[in-house]
This record gives C-alpha cells, sequence and structure tokens, in this order.
C-alpha cells in the first residue's frame, strides 16, 4: 500500500506541533504568503473560511504538474479573533496589541478557525470551528508584562492561548486546538471523511 502524503499549507509551529502530537508529520510545510485584508463588511466566521480555502488552493495550484508532490493531500487553516463583528487582526505593534488586550479584558470573545482540505483529485472540503473564550479582568501589570514578552507577536487577536496568554482565560467552550491554530478533531475528520489513512502512523510508532 502507497504511502500517502500530507501537505500542510502553513508554516505555523504551533500547527505543525498538534498534528505531530495527533501521530502526524506532514511530509512538506508549505506556507502561503495571502493578502489577510478582510473585506468590507466581511463577516469573521467568513473570513476564516474564506482565508483557509485561499491557502489550501494556493497550495494546490502551486504543486500542480509537480510529479514529486502528485496525489498529496493539502491542508490548510486560519484563525480569526473577534469581539462580536469587529476583527482583532495579528499585531505587529506594540500599540495594536496593547490595545487588543484591552478590549478583551473582562469580556468574552469569538475564535473562528476555518480549516480546509484539498484531496489528490482536486476536492475541496472545508469546516469552521467556533469557539467562545472569556479572559479574566487584566490588570494593568500582566498587560505590561504580557506586552513585554513579545509573545503576541503574529498571533490573531494578540494572545497565545498555549502560552502565557493562556492565564487570561477564565473560561473556554469549544475547541482549544481551534484556539491554537489548529481543531484537531474536525482537521482529521475531514482527512479520514476523503480517504486519508492518518491512523497508519500510530501502527508504525507514531510520528518521530
Amino acid at each position: 500500500m502507497l504511502k500517502q502524503r500530507l501537505i500542510l499549507a502553513s508554516g505555523s509551529p504551533r500547527r505543525l506541533d498538534l498534528l505531530v502530537q495527533a501521530g502526524m508529520r506532514p511530509d512538506r510545510l508549505m506556507p502561503m504568503d495571502l493578502d489577510e485584508t478582510p473585506k468590507r463588511a466581511e463577516h469573521p466566521r467568513s473570513l476564516a473560511r474564506r482565508l483557509s480555502g485561499e491557502k489550501a488552493e494556493a497550495a494546490f495550484q502551486a504543486l500542480k504538474g509537480d510529479p514529486q508532490w502528485a496525489g498529496s493531500y493539502i491542508l490548510a487553516a486560519d484563525t480569526v479573533v473577534a469581539v462580536g463583528r469587529r476583527i482583532l487582526g495579528k499585531p505587529e505593534y506594540l500599540e495594536e496589541a496593547s490595545s487588543s488586550l484591552h478590549l478583551l479584558s473582562g469580556r468574552s470573545h469569538w475564535v473562528y478557525t476555518g480549516i480546509a482540505i484539498v484531496t489528490p483529485l482536486g476536492t475541496v472540503r472545508q469546516k469552521v470551528v467556533e469557539t467562545k473564550v472569556r479572559f479574566k479582568r487584566l490588570t494593568n501589570v500582566e498587560i505590561a508584562a504580557y506586552l513585554e514578552s513579545g509573545e503576541w507577536r503574529g498571533k490573531a487577536g494578540g494572545y497565545a492561548i498555549q502560552g502565557f496568554g493562556g492565564t487570561f482565560v477564565q473560561k473556554l467552550v469549544g475547541s482549544y486546538t481551534a484556539v491554537v491554530g489548529l481543531p484537531l478533531y474536525e482537521s482529521i475528520q475531514l482527512l479520514v471523511g476523503e480517504g486519508f489513512r492518518f491512523h497508519d502512523s500510530w501502527k508504525e510508532g507514531g510520528a518521530s
């Protein structure tokens, strides 16, 4: 039986770690550099779905005609954090991260993680996982310390739940792994539903 190959259309170490945790090390990492600017009046859920789909499709097109990667499965994801319909980006500057943390302090927000797979036949399957997260009321000391840590840089909503930012979370309803960046349950269900033998690696002793 030929080994099936999985391409992760992302350069996120968090998404890679989650897949490895589940026993699957992708055969290739293929980050797609796309414009992630929301369209006018675009709902955060729609943005997560659109971007994950565009990343998967871009990877598929980039590999088209390359016999080395023919027959591979492609998995892509995108995470969007929002308060109501207000989308919080991935801050690169201190002022942006500070604004996000002050907005999230003491209130609930939504994390929308879109996942998309492209099968070897070019079939696209998508899903958006919604998770509700509530932050404790943050003190000025906590916000200042978190900003100084730099962990917020490039993270959706300006925090990393798997890092220091996890200490801010008072309550979570939904998928923890989706907030980290890749909902494992839903991702595996999509892949298995399209014929990917995800659990073969378990029989081989897991990912190395």
